[in-house]
C-alpha cells in the first residue's frame, strides 16, 4: 500500500511541474521581440548655423567677471529684489568688519562662556516658581 501512494505522489507531482511548462509563460516562451524588426535611428546631425559671433578684440572675456555675480546667475538666475523686510534687517545688521572671521577664531579674544549657565537652567527642577530664590549681591 505504501508504494501505491509514493507512485501516486511522485505521478501527482511530475504532473504539477510538467504543467508549469504550458503555454502560461514558462521556459519554452516564444513571445519575445524579433530582433530583426528593429528599426535602426538616424544619426545625429549638428546643426549647420551655432548663431555664435568671434570675440571683439579689447571686449572682456565672458569668464573674466565677478565669481560672486556668476554665483547668484548660475543658482537664481541673477540678482533678486529683496523685500522691505529684508532691506530693513540688513540695514540694522550693518556692515560687518572686515577680517571678523579670523578676529573670532583668535585665542586673545574675550569670550564668555554660558555653558555652566545653561546647564543649570535646564536640569532646574520644574515648579510653579514659589520656592525660587535670587541675590543681588552676588555671592
Amino acid at each position: 500500500m505504501t508504494m501505491r501512494k509514493t507512485t501516486l505522489v511522485l505521478l501527482t507531482a511530475g504532473t504539477a511541474m510538467l504543467a508549469g511548462c504550458g503555454h502560461g509563460g514558462g521556459l519554452f516562451n516564444r513571445d519575445r521581440p524579433d530582433e530583426f524588426a528593429v528599426q535602426r535611428q538616424a544619426p545625429l546631425v549638428v546643426p549647420p548655423d551655432f548663431a555664435l559671433q568671434p570675440p571683439q578684440p579689447g571686449a572682456p572675456r565672458p569668464a573674466e567677471s565677478n565669481l560672486q555675480q556668476q554665483t547668484l546667475e548660475a543658482l537664481f538666475g541673477g540678482p533678486q529684489a529683496r523685500s522691505d523686510v529684508e532691506k530693513n534687517a540688513l540695514s540694522r545688521a550693518g556692515n560687518p568688519d572686515t577680517g571678523i572671521r579670523s578676529t573670532v577664531g583668535d585665542p586673545g579674544t574675550n569670550t564668555v562662556s554660558k555653558g555652566a549657565v545653561t546647564r543649570d537652567i535646564l536640569s532646574a527642577p520644574q515648579g510653579d516658581g514659589r520656592e525660587a530664590q535670587t541675590s543681588t549681591t552676588g555671592a
